[in-house]
């Protein structure tokens, strides 16, 4: 009697390479497979039995880089495998859905001490993503010079006009690498050229998506310096115009800000300008603009969420990819300068920082679920590391108040 021939390998559609999974495992299955097992980095996860060819599985998969594979199996006891390399794991729980925002009077309270006793000017935006929806903000539309947080609005951009995922070793698949994971300013210069053959036309894209889905507070002012020439005292002096415009620097009177708070408290989380940095003409975005940008593309990857509407070429399969990629940021630590040490949390963002400004935004994921963050500063004498401290505070004690 010959020999069976072997069993062909499961294809499978979930996970994918060089893109984040939350753990659903879906394929289709040889003819004849009885059972379908599911291990990540060598240890297995999940097994289910199979009537018919497909298989969907939902697991829990360690958080970060891993290898999964899976395994089926025959009647006859044939077995066939298939691995995919380069998934990023995140939590089950933290798979995109939609929550209503509601203002968290106890973080609140202690998120704005944290930013009000910082020397300069800060703004921020934190929310649960998952649970209830809750979540604090102070100075969140107020305007910050944007450096290169706006990058990631520049890989949306570039994905929503490419076809599928750029190949790793192609140009614009290079180009998108380099400009999220090491925040290379001639890597977004090129990417904007290719969006719309300059880097002026090419921001105008940029800004036509962060407007398509209701972010009027950011500009992609052109390209970024990639030389070490500076604006001339005049053009840093220059009062902007029209969309360029900013209100002198301003603190707001805490008073009533205390009292708009406590009208609030059953509400959304309230959103303003409290206190707005005075700086000439370029790039600008806002915490709420950033933390709504990142909010957006977390839905995306699970087909929901304004940008699926707005934006039809950014699929589920671009998102996971833009996402794992902001998953390999090499930086000084700032939103992760706390929680990136503790087990079980993962944090996935892209700062940004001049000589006067430093921001990071991202979105911090634990066992229990996700929240979005937004941290920005300024300070017109010259920014420090006091930025990164700040950052990593507001994330430590969002993360300490959500788990």
């Amino acid at each position: 009697m010959d020999d069976a021939p072997p069993l062909p390998p499961p294809a499978i559609e979930q996970p994918a390479s060089r893109q984040v999974s939350y753990g659903v495992i879906t394929g289709r299955a040889a003819r004849g497979t009885r059972f379908v097992f599911v291990a990540a980095n060598g240890r297995v996860l999940a097994s289910k039995p199979l009537r018919g060819r497909r298989f969907s599985l939902r697991v829990v998969l360690p958080l970060g880089d891993l290898r999964v594979r899976v395994t089926t199996v025959a009647g006859d006891g044939r077995r066939s495998s298939r691995t995919v390399r380069q998934v990023y794991g995140l939590p089950a729980a933290a798979r995109p859905r939609f929550v209503r925002s509601r203002q968290d009077p106890v973080l609140a309270r202690r998120l704005r001490a944290l930013v009000r006793n910082y020397n300069g000017t800060a703004g921020f935006y934190v929310q649960s993503l998952t649970g209830e929806g809750s979540g604090a903000a102070w100075n969140a539309k107020a305007h910050f010079p944007a450096a290169s947080t706006l990058k990631l609005a520049i890989a949306a951009a570039v994905l929503a006009r490419h076809s599928g995922i750029p190949p790793p070793g192609s140009y614009v698949g290079g180009l998108l690498r380099e400009m999220i994971t090491v925040s290379d300013d001639a890597a977004a210069n090129a990417l904007e050229v290719w969006l719309a053959g300059s880097t002026y036309a090419g921001s105008q894209q940029v800004n036509s998506l962060m407007r398509s889905i209701g972010l009027v507070d950011s500009i992609m002012y052109g390209g970024y310096e990639t030389t070490g020439a500076k604006r001339s005292a005049a053009a840093a002096k220059r009062t902007p115009l029209g969309i360029f415009a900013r209100p002198k620097s301003v603190r707001a009177d805490f008073g009533l800000a205390r009292a708009s708070e406590v009208r609030s408290l059953s509400g959304p989380i309230p959103v303003g300008v409290d206190e707005a940095p005075a700086f000439g003409v370029g790039k600008y975005t806002t915490a709420w603009d950033m933390a709504s940008l990142w909010r957006a593309l977390w839905l995306a990857s699970g087909s929901r969420g304004p940008l699926r509407v707005a934006q039809p070429g950014i699929t589920p399969v671009e998102a996971r990819h833009l996402l794992w990629l902001t998953a390999h940021v090499r930086d000084v630590p700032k939103l992760d300068r706390v929680v990136g040490e503790r087990r079980g949390v993962d944090v996935l963002h892209k700062a940004g920082w001049i000589s006067q400004a430093r921001h990071d935004t991202g979105l911090v994921f634990w066992r229990g679920g996700v929240f979005v963050a937004g941290v920005m500063t300024y300070r017109s004498w010259g920014i420090g590391s006091s930025s990164d401290v700040l950052a990593g505070r507001v994330a430590s004690l969002t993360l300490e108040h959500f788990r």
